[in-house]
């Protein structure tokens, strides 16, 4: 069985593209990627995409109309916020399995405007009636648990989006590129307790794109700036007893997580570097200990001691997270990735974590999916 490679990797930057399709934004960010590996659409043997809200039936297809049409397969994903990554772990198995030597994956989206989730729909309705299906009020309530647990408090929680916010202004291609003060992050609007505005993720259009090879052709390629996929997981939520009442974002990162590092016969303390899901920062409080890089009710004192910041022991979303760089639903997944690459080569410019070996991508799929993903410098 082959071991696969990213040789490939870029995105566009996070924004917002009026006049623009999804497809467009795809096919600009799988031309970078296809430059970046030194191949063209000629090149690539299996196409995945993955696509949230935006025509993802035919979004591969898509794509290749404004790239080159040689009638490869093409594979659309849509898997809530983990589209993205599961396309990656789609291209992933292909190349593993030997049926294929060259992927090309894309993850673009164009996100629609307001809050994501809630409102109204078919069948019977648990919004007002169990609390709130809207993002904000999901992830304010999984932070009053942890806060009622271990005492976790509001300016611990707005910490991570100052830091966040820091990142990002590193990062070329975040959406926010300034930095915000804890007292700016404390007192903007007040979205759901314990969240303000700036606390919360940013709401972009986007796409970003690599390139997956077999580690035959990795080797014909080179092997100077390829990374291994070393460790994928993938899970569903799992059935919990406080369904339908609370979601739990936990036990289904937990099980991506352990599927990832037992795939890659490596544990947390190997990590270097993390790109996890801070789709609001009560969430990526939460997946410190979800992902296993601290005992259970010790992630405040992550952010509190430094240890997650750029130059600490681990650091969490130096891009700047999807609260400074945005989150396309569709594209985070392979945004992720692409970062970590880029500090695995070295290429990360201001924000890189010198000596990184081995990072980690996390998504989390609103009520559907997890995935991780272990990355190793070859």
């Amino acid at each position: 069985m082959s071991d696969a490679y990213i040789i490939g990797a870029d995105m566009i930057a996070f924004g917002r593209y009026p006049g623009k399709t999804p497809a467009q934004l795809g096919g600009e960010a799988a031309l970078m990627a296809l430059d970046d590996a030194g191949l063209t659409i000629d090149d690539v043997e299996v196409f995945y995409t993955g696509s949230a809200f935006t025509a993802s039936a035919s979004m591969s297809q898509q794509i290749m109309r404004e790239i080159g049409q040689s009638g490869i397969p093409c594979v659309n994903v849509s898997n809530a916020c983990a589209s993205g990554a599961t396309a990656v772990r789609e291209a992933f198995i292909a190349i593993k399995s030997g049926l294929y030597d060259v992927a090309l994956v894309v993850g673009t989206e164009m996100n629609p405007h307001g809050l994501l989730g809630g409102g109204p729909g078919a069948g019977l309705q648990s919004e007002g009636v169990f609390g709130s299906g809207s993002m904000p009020a999901v992830f304010a309530e999984c932070g009053t648990v942890h806060s009622q647990k271990y005492g976790t408090t509001m300016e611990q929680f707005a910490k991570i989006a100052v830091k966040n916010r820091k990142h990002g202004a590193l990062n070329p291609k975040a959406k926010f590129q300034t930095e915000a003060s804890l007292e700016e992050v404390l007192a903007s609007d007040m979205i759901a307790y314990p969240l303000t505005k700036l606390m919360c993720s940013a709401n972009v259009d986007g796409a970003a794109s690599l390139v997956v090879v077999s580690e035959k052709k990795a080797k014909e390629m080179g092997l100077g700036r390829a990374v291994r996929i070393a460790g994928s997981g993938l899970a569903s939520d799992p059935w919990e007893a406080n369904n339908p009442e609370l979601f739990d974002p936990n036990s289904v990162t937990r099980l991506a997580a352990k599927q990832a590092f037992d795939m890659a016969g490596m544990g947390p303390e190997d990590l270097n570097i993390v790109e996890l899901h801070d789709c609001f920062a009560t969430a990526e409080m939460l997946h410190y200990e979800n992902l296993g890089l601290c005992p259970e009710g010790e992630a405040a004192r992550m952010i509190e001691d430094g240890k997650v910041v750029l130059g600490g022991r681990i650091p969490v979303n130096v891009s700047g997270g999807l609260i400074a760089k945005g989150h396309p639903i569709g594209a985070t997944g392979v945004a992720n990735i692409v970062e970590i690459v880029e500090h695995l080569r070295g290429e990360a410019g201001k924000r890189q974590v010198e000596g990184a070996r081995v990072g980690l991508a996390h998504v989390l799929g609103f009520g559907t999916s997890s995935a991780v993903h272990i990355l190793q410098k070859a």
